[in-house]
């Protein structure tokens, strides 16, 4: 009987479950990229600059982000008796929320079955899968502004603007580029995206278009060089001047992940 009712709960709540464990596949597959993203970039770093970059921890330095994550998890966080507390924990979580979920619609493959169950290899098919993207990533800039508001410095104020401003900016880029692939697809789908580029890639009749959308979304990322918001001459370390500890790896976090997103964005 027990068995019988075990068999029937997870017919009837399948789509549930294989939606919970997509979840957690991408949650965790995306903050997993994170740290093979932040040795491959100082590594990087370092060639580009005529220096070793990371080279201490494990063979070729590739401890190195296991050991700044150990750090991270046992340092202090310090909040000023004059900051917002309330904002100030909830600033990096925002961040990091948004750029996880702008990962769920990015579409890996074509869908497959496992015992009659047919499993898509995304975590959601949205209509709107393109304005859904960008609509979150909007969201994250929130997470900025609140850090520098919340912080109680005029440094990290400032900062907090200035990222605020760069992102709505090149936002509208983003959009228009992205326009031209709507029309030629008909539909704002990611998946619908994919599948009608199977005959030829988009890229050959809209260079301009990609090109376009590349540097947007290397100014969407703050990268070099974009990296106004982290200007260390003007503004410290920028929005997230006074985080220490786990939530200003949060801050690392979301901004890696939002590079894994357009990195994916661009190649779709």
């Amino acid at each position: 009987m027990t068995w019988d009712f075990i068999v029937l709960f997870l017919n009837e709540n399948i789509p549930l479950i294989v939606g919970s464990v997509k979840a957690v596949v991408i949650a965790v597959g995306v903050m997993s990229v994170v740290p093979l993203l932040v040795w491959l970039e100082r590594r990087l770093m370092g060639r580009f600059q005529v220096r070793l970059g990371p080279n201490r921890v494990g063979p070729f330095g590739f401890g190195q982000p296991l050991a700044d994550t150990v750090k991270l998890l046992f340092k202090e966080s310090i909040i000023q008796t004059s900051a917002d507390k309330f904002l100030f924990h909830l600033a990096p979580a925002v961040v990091v929320v948004t750029a996880i979920v702008g990962f769920a619609v990015i579409p890996f493959g074509e869908p497959f079955e496992v015992f009659g169950q047919n499993i898509e290899l995304w975590g959601a098919n949205v209509n709107s899968g393109i304005l859904f993207v960008f609509a979150i990533s909007g969201m994250g800039i929130y997470g900025m502004v609140l850090a520098g508001l919340s912080s109680n410095n005029k440094y990290s104020l400032m900062g907090g603007l200035r990222s605020s401003a760069q992102m709505i900016s090149y936002e509208l880029t983003l959009g228009l580029s992205a326009l031209s692939i709507i029309v030629l697809t008909g539909s704002l789908s990611l998946v619908d995206m994919v599948q009608a580029q199977q005959a030829y890639p988009f890229i050959l009749v809209q260079p301009l278009a990609f090109l376009l959308f590349f540097i947007a979304g290397i100014a969407e990322t703050n990268r070099a060089p974009f990296d106004l918001p982290e200007a260390e001459q003007e503004l410290v370390a920028g929005f997230h001047t006074e985080y220490t500890g786990m939530k200003f790896a949060m801050f690392f976090m979301g901004e890696y992940i939002n590079m894994v997103t357009m990195s994916a964005l661009v190649t779709l």
